[in-house]
């Protein structure tokens, strides 16, 4: 469903296989394990998405920066709010865009500590997003993402097959699917 979606979104093509199954419970992480977005360094980013994950900076810039530009925040479920960009509902490079273009200034409210733009006052990004712009390494990569949306829809196509397929042994040939666009509906 994950990969229909992206790619009705304008996204890339995104190989899948099916034959993957669920683990049991007792061998899947806790809800609370999620990465906490009010971390602001690079190291916490690290430790979840490349020790935990086996990601590279460049598939952890990927991930992040177009996955948090599809949708957005809700107090009641993050204690964030907001949108990351002007087309939620659409794949793009438009967060590396911004990250860089926008004056980010840390939004005076009641909920979790957060960033959002000078001008509109109406995009956010988690601290966890800044840890993006701040550390040297990250950052070259947001900069090459948002000169270049191809680069970024080829990586992010590789980076969340791999997140898919994350240690599991397929026997099967990968496929991808057709847009709706595609077949003609």
């Amino acid at each position: 469903g994950g990969v229909v979606a992206i790619q009705e979104m304008s996204g890339p093509k995104i190989k899948w296989r099916p034959g993957r199954f669920d683990l049991n419970e007792g061998v899947t992480p806790p809800y609370h394990r999620l990465p906490d977005a009010s971390k602001e360094t690079g190291e916490y980013v690290r430790e979840v998405f490349q020790k935990r994950l086996g990601f590279s900076d460049k598939e952890i810039v990927c991930l992040i920066g177009v996955g948090h530009g599809i949708g957005r925040c809700h107090t009641y479920n993050s204690g964030f709010d907001g949108p990351w960009t002007f087309s939620p509902i659409t794949v793009t490079n438009q967060f590396f865009k911004l990250l860089l273009s926008e004056d980010w200034k840390e939004k005076k409210w009641s909920g979790k500590r957060q960033y959002e733009d000078e001008n509109s006052h109406s995009l956010m990004m988690l601290p966890t997003d800044m840890v993006l712009k701040d550390d040297s390494n990250f950052l070259k990569y947001v900069k090459e993402y948002a000169e270049d949306e191809d680069k970024c829809m080829k990586d992010f196509s590789l980076a969340f097959t791999k997140l898919l397929e994350r240690g599991i042994h397929f026997e099967s040939t990968p496929r991808t699917f057709q847009t709706l666009e595609e077949q003609g509906l």
